[in-house]
């Protein structure tokens, strides 16, 4: 179901092709701009150079040292009006861990609650 259009663009990190295919539909449809990185070096080359995007939605289980946790963490020191959606389908991030303002999502997620999380944070 498409939903109003929406302001900004969202960042999907995802190192998994379909998976990031499927995201990238789910923010489409949510009505938002998307765009895709492989992995959190490749996000943040975009991030370096793309003023427009409003959330990152990050894999936490990527390969190479800089996972998506890492990721997160310089996102909040280096972008901190950026939002944060995380992901992972091996653990759960207990609470304590996410950065501020960031939320967490279990794979399989419920993909009416991601795109409310990322309604309410495009507000």
């Amino acid at each position: 179901m498409p939903y109003p259009r929406q302001t900004g663009t969202v960042l999907v990190v995802e190192d998994e092709p379909i998976q990031r295919m499927m995201i990238l539909d789910l923010v489409e449809e949510a009505g938002f701009d998307a765009v895709e990185a492989m992995d959190a070096d490749d996000a943040v080359r975009i991030l370096e150079t793309r003023l427009d995007i409003r959330i990152v939605f990050a894999d936490i289980d990527m390969p190479g040292g800089f996972d998506g946790m890492k990721l997160a963490a310089s996102i909040r020191d280096r972008w901190p009006p950026i939002e944060l959606i995380l992901t992972s389908s091996r653990r759960t991030v207990p609470l304590h861990e996410i950065p501020a303002r960031g939320v967490f999502f279990l794979k399989p997620f419920r993909e009416d609650r991601v795109v409310a999380a990322m309604v309410d944070f495009a507000r």
